[in-house]
């Protein structure tokens, strides 16, 4: 009566979360510190700017975005990485960049690879879930690659055999990653682009962290792309307000990628998809037009990372995020040190494992915990310090 399809998906991980903690009492001051979001104020306009065209409520959203909202996406992807896209072809509104995530694999990916088996999907080891349940939801293969500490916390697609490789209709990046705040750098992106020319398989890059970063902007794959003689339709890269601009309410987001990939992504959409409401969009076009709040916002996370490289100095394993919201902790075990943090000492955190895949030591995740920065800097300094002397290492 049932698919078997999700058989081997484990529980969510804020649900396995509450089942590891919620039967035992806070240890302290209550302190969450494991959702991705962000509580700086976004620009006090934007309430406005929705009201503005609250008449928009009445009336069916435009499926695929509204002119003005694609036009400023198509401005801001040009001022980011130089890449000229066409609102009509290249680009899609989104309802949050999770919703493209999860539907690009029912519109771009084939029934079945060269062989006849089942076609793999590969996906970073730790990662953002819904690429996993994206695969499993076509019949296909996810193939889980290890983004270690020896890897620089990104995955290495070229360690992969070539049958897997051949196989392979998709791969999912995150840059900055999530967990781990690593930077794909344009020479990863080159080979990667590369190897996806040679074993001809699509790179879908989840970059919806790509504006909050220490030092120099990361490299995107629409900019590391630019000038390539690379097949168009072989990336398709997700973007969101959420981070950026610190909205995750607002639910807005977009894919760019090739005409045929967009067209095909859009006709699916038109079926099953959520429009975003046209005041929504309305005020999603003024948040891509306008950089300060972003710049204001950014200033802010790297007062964080500052905050948590003195307060966690000479805690052993410990790396600085290159980007990102996220900590990534090296506790021992994930699962033992979130509870432990709870009862003695009122922190949730995520536990690593709830983002990886793999049985005991064969799970990246397991010696780690995710810490998400988004409080004030004032208050993320006392939940490390509590972290600190709950689990100093």
């Amino acid at each position: 009566m049932f698919p078997e399809r999700f058989s081997d998906l484990p529980e969510y991980a804020f649900p396995r979360l509450r089942s590891l903690l919620d039967a035992h009492p806070p240890g302290g001051g209550e302190l969450h510190m494991t959702v991705g979001e962000p509580r700086h104020a976004f620009p006090p306009w934007l309430a406005e700017a929705i009201g503005e065209q609250g008449a928009g409520f009445g009336r069916y959203p435009v499926n695929e975005g509204t002119p003005e909202l694609l036009a400023a996406i198509c401005a801001w992807v040009k001022r980011r990485s130089g890449a000229a896209l066409d609102p009509d072809r290249n680009v899609m509104a989104l309802n949050g960049s999770r919703e493209g995530l999860y539907n690009a694999m029912a519109a771009l990916c084939p029934e079945s690879a060269p062989d006849g088996g089942p076609p793999c999907i590969l996906v970073p080891n730790p990662c953002y879930p819904v690429y996993v349940a994206a695969a499993l939801s076509v019949g296909a293969q996810p193939v889980h690659v290890p983004a270690t500490r020896q890897t620089g916390h990104l995955p290495d697609f070229s360690a992969l055999p070539a049958e897997t490789l051949n196989r392979a209709a998709a791969a999912y990046v995150c840059s900055p990653s999530n967990p781990q705040g690593a930077v794909a750098d344009r020479e990863f992106w080159v080979r990667l682009f590369e190897l996806a020319e040679r074993h001809d398989f699509r790179i879908l890059a989840d970059e919806c962290y790509s504006e909050i970063y220490r030092g120099d902007p990361p490299v995107g794959a629409l900019e590391a792309a630019a000038g390539l003689d690379m097949d168009p339709e072989r990336l398709v890269v997700f973007q969101s307000l959420s981070k950026r601009s610190n909205v995750p309410g607002l639910r807005s987001g977009f894919a760019a990628g090739g005409p045929e990939s967009i067209r095909r992504m859009r006709q699916l959409r038109s079926y099953g998809g959520s429009p975003l409401p046209a005041p929504l969009q309305h005020a999603a076009a003024r948040l891509w037009q306008d950089e300060e709040h972003v710049e204001r916002s950014r200033r802010l996370y790297r007062e964080k990372y500052e905050t948590a490289d003195s307060v966690m100095s000479g805690f052993e394993g410990y790396e600085s995020p290159q980007a990102g919201i996220f900590l990534w902790l090296p506790v021992g075990d994930g699962e033992a040190a979130a509870l432990k943090l709870w009862r003695e000492a009122g922190i949730r955190v995520l536990p690593g494992a709830y983002l990886g895949a793999g049985e005991g030591a064969r799970n990246p995740g397991r010696g780690y915990a995710r810490v998400a920065m988004v409080m004030e800097r004032e208050e993320l300094e006392g939940g490390l310090a509590r972290i600190r002397e709950c689990i100093g290492r």
